[in-house]
């Protein structure tokens, strides 16, 4: 009697197993979207979550439970980028995770090399970072940390990206796995009158837009050099980034700054809200590794318009059939003609609405959760 009772204990008594997640920055963007879902899905299977960002970039980030920042603002000399490394492995060491999962190009060389110095978690890197933005150095250092075993497992969220990673060295190859992204529905059930009063939009007026950072590689100046072809347009964009001066300088010698509407960065909570103002969602982007945003916004019911990318053929699309128009939005007279048909053409809009009603059940968040309990227990 007296040992099944204490076997009882033993076994209730069990410490969760603890998972930090790591990223660079903490902003309202595609992957920290990625990383709050897998936080809060992990959550509920049990394991104990513990947020780690190099540090905060925007102030209206809303940031999940046990978050830990590890300096103020990014680290401008060596001393402060030393402050920075040194309470991330101090942070490292006293959580004692079982797994740190790190996601973005930084995240996985600076997180996994100091991970791999400070405990002896297994680490799962998360490449949802694009080659284009990676610059060669830490490439480099990507591609050699792969290669050794910094990286327990490297997951990549699209057969796109595995086809970019087929030069890799085969050690590196040998621990990816593919795992796409799911989602939550962002789509909401209200007049569209309403929704852009919530935003101080222009009632009436055909309204494009688009929710990205505010980056070069995201190409928003094509989108705004639309209204210059079409002076009843709008544009709505909702996002934070360096690119924000240059694209008011750009609307102001197009002469369309009224016309062009900066929302800011929003919060998840607030995403279906904003896509509800909208009457097509314009997505110029000339780098992507899934194009969450662009996923979200056609299940929640908008046509889209995005740049011929293969990855977003790959995505956006069940079985075979499109669920946006696809166009080389380098090419102004093409991207134009490209949203003027899915505004005008109700059939069109239509159709791209039906097929990307499939994109819940192919990008759904349990199977996305399921996947890296998988791979958590085998790393663990």
């Amino acid at each position: 009697m007296r040992s099944s009772t204490a076997t009882h204990i033993t076994s209730t008594s069990t410490p969760k197993r603890r998972v930090l997640l790591l990223q660079t920055q903490a902003e309202n963007a595609g992957a920290q979207e990625i990383t709050r879902l897998l936080g809060k899905g992990l959550g509920a299977r049990g394991y104990e979550i513990f947020n780690v960002f190099f540090f905060r970039k925007s102030e209206s980030f809303d940031e999940p439970p046990s978050t830990f920042y590890c300096a103020s603002s990014r680290p401008g000399t060596p001393i402060a980028l030393l402050r920075m490394l040194w309470a991330l492995g101090s942070h490292i060491r006293s959580v004692k995770p079982d797994a740190v999962l790190t996601f973005q190009h930084f995240g996985n060389v600076i997180g996994g090399g100091v991970s791999r110095l400070v405990c002896r978690a297994p680490v799962i890197a998360n490449q949802v970072s694009s080659a284009m933005s990676m610059s060669w150095p830490v490439r480099a250092a990507d591609i050699v940390m792969g290669s050794l075993g910094f990286f327990d497992c490297i997951t990549l969220n699209s057969r796109h990206m595995q086809r970019e990673y087929t030069r890799y060295p085969s050690p590196y190859r040998a621990r990816m796995k593919y795992v796409p992204h799911g989602f939550e529905d962002k789509s909401l059930d209200v007049p569209k009158r309403i929704a852009r009063q919530r935003f101080k939009l222009p009632l009436d007026p055909a309204l494009l837009g688009c929710a990205a950072r505010l980056h070069p590689h995201k190409r928003l100046d094509a989108a705004i050099r639309l209204l210059a072809h079409q002076p009843s347009w709008h544009l709505a964009l909702a996002g934070q980034g360096a690119d924000e001066e240059r694209l008011r300088l750009l609307a102001d010698e197009l002469n369309v700054v009224d016309r062009l509407h900066f929302i800011g960065e929003i919060s998840p909570e607030k995403m279906a809200s904003f896509l509800a103002c909208l009457d097509v969602f314009v997505f110029p982007s000339q780098a992507e590794t899934f194009g969450l945003a662009a996923v979200e916004a056609a299940s929640a019911g908008l046509p889209l318009v995005v740049n011929d990318l293969e990855v977003l053929r790959e995505v956006l699309s069940v079985e075979g059939r499109p669920a946006a128009l696809f166009v080389d939005s380098s090419d102004g007279a093409k991207l134009f003609e490209a949203v003027s048909r899915v505004l005008t053409d109700q059939s069109l809009s239509s159709e791209l609405r039906q097929n990307a009603k499939g994109l819940r059940s192919r990008y759904s968040v349990e199977t996305m959760i399921e996947e890296y309990v998988q791979i958590l227990n085998q790393a663990i």
